[in-house]
């Protein structure tokens, strides 16, 4: 029987690129989703792919909701933490509202996820899980304290929870994408964008098939000895 995946904020952007990479890999792909019903129902009608919704940042509702995965599909096997948000501003200006929730989301997501299906991968002796950190998790970015500090959290998070996993077969890894072609990205004034792009040396923006084909290679058996590690997508942008 394959393999069963969720995608969380899988139903757009990155997260539905992932979700249509891991279909085509085989497996039974579970895309997760935090609010647009109508966006979520047109992507399943044209994927086949099943959607489900939780709020990511809620303990109780990724134990549910990994729940309704498995009586629908089968136990968990590979996680992938896409889902997140931006609420950016300069500190000065930054509420804790702005603060917490992208930590709740972006980073509480990651540990919520983790809990509601860490111990299945343990005890069945096999498991992938990908968090979706960011080059500005990597390099920090002005106007982003909150969404910094969360990705480079998970970044954290995925070596920590790697060295638990190791021995029992699951791998832990992340992926920090550079500037990518979605919605949110598209959301940046013009101005700016053409900014992002002179710094970043091939000369143009990612696109979300590029991490999707790295997120498909650490849920392979092929990346079998590949744990806490991180695999920057972001065109040279930033090199450590």
């Amino acid at each position: 029987m394959s393999k069963v995946a969720v995608v969380t904020g899988g139903t757009r952007g990155i997260g539905e690129a992932i979700s249509l990479a891991l279909k085509e890999m085989g497996y039974r792909v579970a895309a997760n989703y935090g609010g647009n019903d109508a966006k979520a129902q047109a992507f399943t009608d044209e994927t086949g792919i099943a959607s489900f919704k939780w709020d990511v940042g809620d303990h109780q509702a990724c134990i549910d909701g990994c729940a309704q995965v498995t009586e629908a599909l089968g136990p968990v096997d590979i996680v992938i933490n896409n889902a997140g948000i931006t609420r950016d501003g300069v500190l000065a200006r930054m509420s804790f509202d702005d603060w917490n929730e992208v930590m709740r989301i972006n980073l509480g997501g990651c540990f919520n996820m983790a809990k509601a299906t860490f111990g299945g991968m343990r005890d069945r002796g096999w498991g992938r899980i990908v968090n979706i950190g960011s080059v500005n998790g990597q390099a920090g970015q002005y106007g982003q304290v909150n969404y910094a500090a969360a990705k480079s959290g998970i970044h954290g998070f995925t070596k920590a929870l790697a060295q638990e996993g190791a021995k029992y077969g699951v791998t832990v890894n992340a992926i920090a994408p550079g500037y990518i072609d979605t919605d949110m990205v598209a959301a940046v004034p013009a101005p700016v964008l053409e900014k992002i792009v002179a710094k970043i040396p091939v000369g143009r923006l990612g696109h979300a098939d590029e991490i999707a084909r790295g997120v498909a290679f650490l849920c392979s058996e092929d990346a079998g000895f590949v744990t806490g590690s991180t695999l920057s997508i972001n065109g040279g942008q930033h090199m450590y």
